[in-house]
């Protein structure tokens, strides 16, 4: 009888952990089901709430409202400063071509922008991509507004993109070896 007792506590136990479970994994559904309003919200604490990898820009290059305004606030923010009034380079890379320093993808260039690039590497990003131009990032997490007006920013970035289309989010070249000659 006593055995029977220990069976039936354990099997209550493991259903119990069960329901438990289902719980939280719905409760984890539902908070990435709602939608995030990125007016409301920093790029830092965007970052700071969002797993690495999982960042997606909700505009696409071709709206052409968002990459106006998306110019306009890349010219407030002073981006052009170093990257140049169009995104062609200056005194920082330009972003424009095929060459992504640390990657392409919207989650890598909203985490650069935000953290700058010391912070960027300290989270375990490396350069992948190499440019003439090889100064620091400086982070603009705490100076830009909102998550959206940053989403902006980088439509606007990805409008004048003007490399091979196949590495426009960030696909790198595939490398060829040279053949070695003898001279």
């Amino acid at each position: 009888m006593r055995r029977r007792h220990v069976v039936v506590g354990i099997v209550e136990l493991f259903a119990a952990m069960m329901a438990l479970a289902t719980l939280v994994s719905a409760s984890a559904e539902d908070t990435h089901a709602t939608p995030i309003d990125y007016t409301e919200i920093s790029p830092v604490d965007l970052v700071k709430s969002t797993p690495k990898g999982k960042l997606v820009n909700p505009y696409k290059d071709t709206q052409a409202d968002i990459v106006a305004q998306g110019e306009r606030l890349f010219q407030s923010y002073s981006c052009g400063g170093c990257h140049g009034g169009g995104g062609g380079g200056g005194m920082g890379p330009p972003l424009t071509n095929d060459i992504w320093i640390y990657g392409g993808d919207d989650d890598t260039l909203f985490r650069l922008t935000t953290l700058g690039s010391d912070d960027l590497q300290k989270a375990g990003y490396t350069r992948i991509g190499h440019e003439n131009v090889v100064g620091p990032m400086v982070p603009f997490g705490t100076l830009i507004k909102s998550a959206d007006d940053l989403w902006k920013i980088l439509t606007f970035i990805r409008s004048k993109y003007s490399g091979d289309p196949a590495h426009k989010f960030g696909a790198l070249p595939k490398r060829t070896k040279m053949p070695f000659y003898v001279g």
